[in-house]
C-alpha cells in the first residue's frame, strides 16, 4: 500500500510544537518527492516540464495545513508540500508525473493539472492568475447554496500579479467580500524578470490598499512565521473579513523548471535572508527548541524515501495509456456521452 501525508487535525486545537512537526515532516516529504521526480526528469523518465518547489515549501504547506474538509485550495505549480498537507496521495502525484492512466488525469493532460475537485482540491489551468477567479466561482456557488463556514485559496508568483487575470479575480473577490485566500511567493523572479522589472509599487503589499482588502507580508523562510501568518489570514477569511492578501519573500532555490540552470538570479539575493532554505532553517529551528533530534529528521527521511521508491515502483508497474481503448469523455460528463451513445442505436 501506498502512504500518503497524514491529515492533521484542525490547527487551532494543535500545540505549537505539535504543528511545526507536521509541517516540518510534510516539508521533508515534499522535498524528497520532487527531489525524486527531477531525476525522473533527467533520467528521461518524465515527458514535459518538472517544477519543483525548493524554497517554498514552508509558505505552501502552512495553507494546505490550515485548511479543513469544506474549503477550496487551488495550488500552483510549486505547491506539492500545500498539497500533500491537504491530503493528496503521494501516489496521484507520481501516476499523473509518470503518465499512469491510474492517476487523476488518467494518463492524459500536463502534470500540473491534476487534482480532485470532488475533495476540493482544484485542478491546476494556469499559474498566472486563472484559478483566483475559479475559487471566487466556487465561493459563490456555495453562497448561493447557504454553505458557510468555508474557505477558498489559490496562491501564486510575484509574476502572476501583474496579469490580468489576477486583477479582475481579487478585485471581484474585494467587492462581493468573499472569503479568499491569497498567497503571493514573492520569489523575486517572473521566471528571469525581476521585480524591479514587474512592479513600479514600494511592494507588492501595496496591491492589497489598492483592492480594499487585508494584507500581510511575511518571512516565507521561517516556518513559524508562515503558519502564524497564514493561520490568522484563513480564520479572518472564514469569520466574514473578506479577502486576505499574503506576500512571502522568499527565493526559489532552483530554475524556474528543471530545465533551468537559474543563471540569471543574483548572487546578492541568494546571499541575502530571502535566500535561506526553508527546511533547513525549520530543521535548526526543531533541534534547538529540542522538539527533534538527528536521530528522528534521519528516521523520517528515511521513512518518506521508500513510500516516494513505493509510490515510483508502483507506478513505472503500470501499464501506459491505450488510446484506442481509452474512455476520453470527461468524468463529469460521461453520462452525457452514454446517453447519446444509447440514443443513437
Amino acid at each position: 500500500m501506498v502512504s500518503t501525508a497524514p491529515k492533521p487535525a484542525p490547527p487551532q486545537s494543535v500545540p505549537v510544537r505539535e504543528l511545526c512537526l507536521q509541517a516540518h515532516r510534510i516539508m521533508l516529504l515534499s522535498r524528497l518527492l520532487e527531489d525524486k521526480l527531477a531525476s525522473l526528469y533527467r533520467a528521461g523518465k518524465i515527458h514535459g516540464g518538472v517544477f519543483v518547489g525548493r524554497g517554498q515549501e514552508a509558505f505552501s504547506v502552512s495553507i494546505g495545513l490550515h485548511l479543513r474538509k469544506g474549503d477550496v485550495f487551488a495550488p500552483s505549480i510549486r505547491d506539492m508540500a500545500g498539497r500533500l498537507a491537504f491530503g493528496e496521495p503521494i501516489i496521484d502525484a507520481v501516476r499523473t508525473y509518470l503518465g499512469s492512466p491510474l492517476g487523476p488525469m488518467r494518463g492524459r493532460d500536463g502534470n500540473v493539472h491534476r487534482g480532485r475537485p470532488q475533495e476540493g482540491l482544484l485542478p491546476m489551468i494556469s499559474h498566472l492568475g486563472s484559478m483566483i477567479s475559479v475559487v471566487n466561482g466556487v465561493l459563490f456557488a456555495r453562497r448561493m447554496k447557504g454553505i458557510k463556514d468555508l474557505v477558498g485559496a489559490t496562491c501564486l508568483g510575484d509574476g502572476g500579479t501583474s496579469t490580468g487575470s489576477f486583477h479582475e479575480a481579487m478585485n471581484q473577490a474585494a467587492v462581493e467580500k468573499l472569503p479568499l485566500v491569497m498567497l503571493v511567493a514573492n520569489n523575486h523572479y517572473a521566471y528571469s524578470t525581476p521585480n524591479d522589472r514587474q512592479f513600479a509599487c514600494r511592494t507588492l503589499l501595496d496591491k492589497a490598499i489598492g483592492y480594499g482588502i487585508q494584507g500581510i507580508e511575511l518571512d516565507g523562510t521561517d516556518l513559524v512565521k508562515c503558519l502564524e501568518g497564514v493561520g490568522g489570514a484563513v480564520e479572518r477569511a472564514r469569520a466574514g473579513g473578506g479577502p486576505q492578501l499574503i506576500i512571502a519573500n522568499l527565493l526559489r532555490l532552483c530554475g524556474h523548471g528543471e530545465h533551468d540552470d537559474a543563471s540569471y538570479i543574483d548572487p546578492k539575493i541568494k546571499a541575502s535572508a530571502a535566500g535561506r532554505d526553508c527546511l533547513k532553517v525549520s530543521e535548526a529551528m526543531l533541534l534547538k527548541e529540542g522538539w527533534a533530534d538527528e536521530a528522528a529528521i534521519g528516521s523520517w527521511r528515511e521513512e518518506f524515501m521508500q513510500q516516494v521508491e513505493t509510490a515510483v515502483a508502483t507506478a513505472q508497474r503500470e501499464a501506459a495509456p491505450d488510446p484506442f481503448k481509452h474512455e476520453w469523455s470527461a468524468i463529469a460528463s460521461k453520462h452525457l456521452q452514454e446517453t447519446y451513445t444509447d440514443a443513437s442505436v
